[in-house]
C-alpha cells in the first residue's frame, strides 16, 4: 500500500505538530495501516518539551512532495548475468514480454541493457562472420541441449573458431583446413574424423551416432553431439554467446528510486534509449523506467491538517494528490482536482477536530496521545485567553487531561517557559512560529512568541528588529510583525517594520515607541492580527 503522510504546515507549531500526530494513530487504529505523520521543518523548544513530557518521538521530517521515479509503476523485469547466453535473454523477452532486459554483476551493479533489436544484430552480424570467439562449454552445451563425447573435450572450458557446417561435397579438406573452426557435420564418420585430426577447436555432430573408434581417436577436438539438425545448430551457436558481448554497455542513462521526474522527463527527452535502468541507494538495479510511465505517475498523496495555503505547506504539494483536509483557520488558495473530505470547524485548535473525531469513531486515545492533545489545545489557545478559544477547546482539553491524568495548568507554565529562554537566538524565537501571508497583493510575515514574561524579551528588541530586517530584506517583504503574546498581561507587545503608518492606523496604536507598541487583549494571530490587515489592505 502507498503511504499517505499527514503534515502540518512549515515552522510547525505544538498544534500543527500533535494533529498529524494523533490523526495519524487515529487512521491507522481502524484498520488502514499506512498513514504516517510528518513535520515540515525543526521541531520547536515547546513542542519538544510536550513530546519529551509524554516520552514520544517527533514524526519524521518530509521534504517535499515532488513525484519521484519510486512512485511510478515502473518496471521490474528479470536481472541477467552478464554470463547469461543470448538464447536465455531471448526466451525471456518472450516469456516475460519485455523488450529490453537490464544486464548486473552479482553484486547488483548495472552492466548494460540488452535489447530485442540487439539481439537481432548479433544474428544478422553471423551471417555475415561467423567466428565465435570465447564460447563459453557450458553455454553451447546448454542451448544446443548437447553433451560432451570425449575426454579431451571434458578439458574444454572456452571454444572459438569459424563455425563451419561440412556436407559431403567430396571437397571436405578445402572446408575446414584451419584448426580454428567449429565444424558442424551430420552422420559422417569420415568428416569427424578428418576434422578430429586437423584437432579443430569443435565437432558438432547433429541428429547422429558416433562411432567408437572416433571416441577413442586422440585429439584436441571437443567433440559434443546434439539432437537439432545442422542449420539450427548453427543459428544456436551464435546464441550461445555470453550477453556481456553484445549488449549495450557505453553511454548508459542511469535514474535513481529518489529522482525527481521532473528531472528525468528532461533527461529522457534528450535521449532515444527504449529503457533505462533504476537503482536503488545501494547502486543495485531494481528496475527499468520507460517513456510510457512518465505519461501519468502516480502521485504522492498526503493529507493536511492545521492549514489549507500552499505557501504555509509543503514543498511540490501541487504534484500530490490531497486527500483531505482538518483544519480551523480560514479558507485559503488551495485547489484540488477532486471531491475531497474537508473538516474546517471554528474552534481554537486542530487537536481539538481531532479528538472529536476519536468519539466519533468510539475510539479512546491512549494516554500518551490524549496528553499530546490537551497540551496542544493549551498552546494554541494560550491557555484559553486567545479570543479563537471556545467552550469546547476548554472541555475537550479537560477530557483529555483526564485521560492523561495530568494538570492543565502545570502544562501551560511548562509549554511558555520553553518558548523564550535566554540561551536562545532571537533568529531562532522568530522561526519558531512564524508563517507569511499574501493579502491583496501585501506580502506579510508574522512570528509569535508566547511567554509568561514579555519584559524579558523585549530587553532584546534592537536584536529583533535587526533579524526582523534580515528578513524583509532577504524575502522581499512589505511587512515583518512580531508578537510577543504575554498570558500573564492577557495582551500583546507588537514589533513591526515595513508600512508603519498603516500598521498604527489599524491597531489604533497611540504612542508608538521605536517600531513596538502594547497591544491589550490581542493575543490571536489568526483571528485578530490577520482579519485587521485584511481589511487594511483589502
Amino acid at each position: 500500500m502507498d503511504t499517505v503522510y499527514i503534515t502540518g504546515h512549515r515552522n510547525p507549531d505544538t498544534d500543527s505538530i500533535v494533529s498529524a500526530m494523533a490523526y495519524a494513530a487515529l487512521k491507522n487504529a481502524l484498520g488502514d495501516r499506512r498513514y504516517q505523520a510528518a513535520r515540515l521543518g525543526q521541531i520547536s523548544d515547546e513542542t519538544q518539551v510536550v513530546l519529551a513530557r509524554f516520552g514520544a518521538q517527533p514524526p519524521p521530517l518530509l521534504n517535499n512532495l515532488r513525484t519521484q521515479v519510486q512512485d511510478l509503476d515502473y518496471d521490474t523485469p528479470p536481472i541477467l548475468s552478464p554470463a547469461a547466453t543470448v538464447s536465455r535473454a531471448w526466451q525471456v523477452m518472450q516469456d516475460e514480454g519485455f523488450k529490453v532486459l537490464p544486464v548486473a554483476g552479482e553484486d547488483g551493479s548495472v552492466q548494460g541493457m540488452i535489447s530485442a533489436g540487439d539481439i537481432a544484430s548479433n544474428d544478422v552480424a553471423s551471417v555475415r562472420d561467423p567466428y565465435m570467439k570465447g564460447l563459453p562449454v557450458y553455454n553451447l552445451l546448454s542451448v544446443l541441449e548437447g553433451r560432451i563425447l570425449n575426454k579431451s573435450g571434458e578439458m574444454r572450458d572456452m571454444i572459438s573458431g569459424e563455425v563451419t557446417i561440412a556436407l559431403p561435397t567430396g571437397r571436405e579438406h578445402l572446408i575446414f583446413s584451419d584448426k580454428d573452426s567449429i565444424v558442424v557435420c551430420g552422420d559422417q564418420p569420415d568428416m569427424i574424423r578428418r576434422a578430429m585430426e586437423l584437432n579443430v577447436n569443435c565437432v558438432i555432430v547433429c541428429q547422429a551416432e558416433v562411432a567408437q573408434d572416433l571416441l577413442d581417436m586422440k585429439t584436441e577436438s571437443c567433440l559434443i553431439s546434439t539432437p537439432f539438425d545442422a542449420y539450427r545448430a548453427v543459428r544456436l551457436i551464435c546464441n550461445a554467446l555470453p550477453i556481456s558481448g553484445i549488449c549495450n554497455k557505453e553511454g548508459l542513462v542511469c535514474f535513481h528510486l529518489e529522482d525527481y521526474i521532473d528531472d528525468v522527463r528532461n533527461t529522457v527527452l534528450e535521449s532515444r534509449f527504449r529503457a533505462y535502468p533504476i537503482l536503488d541507494e545501494n547502486e543495485r538495479v531494481v528496475g527499468t523506467l520507460s517513456r510510457f510511465h512518465l505519461l501519468r505517475p502516480r502521485r504522492k498523496q498526503v493529507i493536511l491538517v492545521d492549514h489549507n495555503e500552499f505557501a504555509q505547506s509543503v514543498a511540490g504539494l501541487e504534484q500530490a494528490e490531497i486527500l483531505e483536509i482538518v483544519d480551523h483557520h480560514r479558507l485559503a488558495d488551495i485547489e484540488t482536482k477532486n471531491p475531497i473530505f474537508m473538516r474546517n470547524e471554528p474552534v481554537g485548535s486542530t487537536a481539538t477536530i481531532i479528538a472529536g473525531m476519536y468519539q466519533e469513531k468510539g475510539l479512546m486515545p491512549s494516554e500518551t496521545m490524549a496528553g499530546l492533545m490537551a497540551a496542544a489545545i493549551v498552546s494554541d489557545t494560550v491557555m484559553f485567553k486567545s479570543p479563537t478559544c471556545t467552550q469546547r477547546d476548554i472541555d475537550v482539553a479537560n477530557r483529555m487531561a483526564r485521560i492523561a491524568n495530568v494538570s492543565l495548568e502545570e502544562l501551560g507554565q511548562d509549554i511558555f517557559a520553553a518558548a523564550c529562554g535566554d540561551d536562545k537566538t532571537v533568529e531562532t524565537m522568530l522561526k519558531t512560529d512564524y508563517k507569511e501571508f499574501h493579502i491583496a497583493g501585501h506580502d506579510l510575515a508574522i512570528s509569535q512568541i508566547t511567554c509568561m514574561d514579555s519584559d524579558r524579551l523585549l530587553k532584546r528588541k534592537d536584536e529583533f528588529l535587526a533579524a526582523m530586517a534580515e528578513i524583509r530584506r532577504g524575502k522581499q517583504m512589505d511587512t515583518v510583525l512580531l508578537m510577543i503574546t504575554d498570558v500573564l498581561l492577557d495582551g500583546t507587545q507588537l514589533l513591526f517594520l515595513g508600512d508603519e503608518n498603516n500598521i498604527v492606523q489599524a491597531f489604533n496604536i497611540r504612542n508608538p515607541e521605536d517600531n513596538c507598541a502594547f497591544l491589550p487583549g490581542i493575543m490571536s494571530r489568526k483571528k485578530q492580527v490577520v482579519p485587521t490587515l485584511s481589511a487594511l489592505w483589502g
